[in-house]
């Protein structure tokens, strides 16, 4: 697997980090082990947006890369009860994303509190006021974000529409549109092959973005993956899915003129004046399916619902949480417990069926 995002996040991280104090830059490489780079550059962002703040409205006059341990040490509760209300009145970030960006900060200054140590052994701050802060408190249940999901999800024989849809109803939807056919005529095996790879696996976009052809094994219907913290894994995918990959592989040479040394998996059509074909980025993934919700009459849908939408029928069909969680990469169970109160219209068919008399059943 290509380490080229990984890398790019990594030079972000870095060029970030010049702009941070020095404690900061400390407490990233202590993390480096246990995160990947993708999540120590959001850590170092939401860094950036507290000590701008601090530097707005604390009096600090220098460069926020000079703010000192001793401001930390000595702001009150009043004032980190400002700064998250202004993440969310001002920012308008929402309570689960002020809770993020206020995990990031208990993680930093539980460091400089509890692990880092000067050298004649003391912590770098004596006393944590993040300690004083508490989560908000997100009141929707998990049943209640379920069923927000539930209406921006693949659901019982959508998942067959859409992949076909892109197949094939796309380009006859266009055909009047010589530009969107021929695109269509292009692309439509390999967008074919990215959608039918997430439902039938549960694939994050980073983990597709970063596939390469010797990560594909087509005889045990997996796929070698990094998954967040760096670590590795083989996850199973569908036949359906192994099928449409093999369409694309087909063509994927000739087609995209693809370059030996290109090992990327889903790359993009020509382009440059040496008309190199590249690596498909992220960007390009969310946008070709936002085409296609669109045109579908979903525009909800995107590559993170495409993930949903497996994880949902994986627990209808399989109805085992711990191997999903494993399948989907998820660190808490917590999380995959989500999939458990999504309305699947298979199983309302099921329990509907429960109530007819078995004379009745054909």
């Amino acid at each position: 697997m290509t380490n080229d995002a990984q890398k790019q996040h990594y030079l972000k991280l870095q060029q970030l980090l010049m702009e941070l104090p020095w404690y900061v830059d400390e407490y990233i490489t202590f993390k480096k082990r246990k995160l990947s780079a993708a999540s120590l550059l959001n850590y170092a962002h939401d860094y950036k947006i507290f000590f701008s703040w601090l530097q707005t409205n604390n009096s600090h006059s220098g460069h926020i890369k000079d703010i000192s341990l001793d401001l930390l040490e000595t702001l009150t509760v009043q004032q980190v009860e400002e700064f998250l209300s202004y993440l969310q009145y001002e920012l308008d970030n929402k309570p689960v994303t002020v809770n993020r960006k206020l995990s990031a900060l208990k993680s930093l200054f539980n460091y400089l509190q509890n692990i880092a140590e000067t050298r004649d052994l003391k912590p770098y701050l004596n006393r944590n006021v993040m300690a004083k802060i508490e989560f908000n408190d997100l009141k929707e249940s998990m049943e209640t974000i379920a069923n927000k999901m539930e209406g921006k999800i693949l659901l019982g024989d959508e998942y067959e529409k859409f992949r076909m849809f892109i197949a094939h109803e796309y380009g006859q939807l266009n055909k009047d549109n010589k530009k969107l056919s021929n695109f269509h005529t292009l692309n439509r095996e390999r967008d074919t092959a990215i959608v039918s790879l997430i439902l039938g696996s549960g694939l994050r976009l980073s983990e597709i973005v970063n596939l390469d052809l010797e990560d594909i094994d087509t005889n045990k219907y997996c796929v070698r993956v990094i998954r967040k913290g760096n670590k590795e894994q083989y996850v199973f995918f569908s036949k359906l899915a192994m099928d449409d990959l093999k369409e694309y592989l087909a063509i994927r040479s000739s087609r995209y003129h693809v370059e030996a040394n290109n090992k990327a998996l889903f790359v993009s059509a020509p382009m440059g004046p040496k008309g190199k074909s590249r690596r498909l980025t992220a960007r390009a993934i969310e946008k070709l399916i936002e085409k296609y919700a669109t045109a579908f009459g979903k525009p909800s849908l995107s590559v993170h619902k495409l993930r949903h939408s497996f994880a949902t029928r994986y627990h209808a069909e399989i109805n085992d949480v711990p191997k999903l969680r494993r399948q989907l990469g998820h660190s808490s169970i917590q999380t995959t417990m989500i999939y458990t109160h999504i309305r699947n219209d298979d199983l309302k068919s099921a329990v509907d069926r429960m109530d007819i008399p078995k004379d009745d059943i054909e």
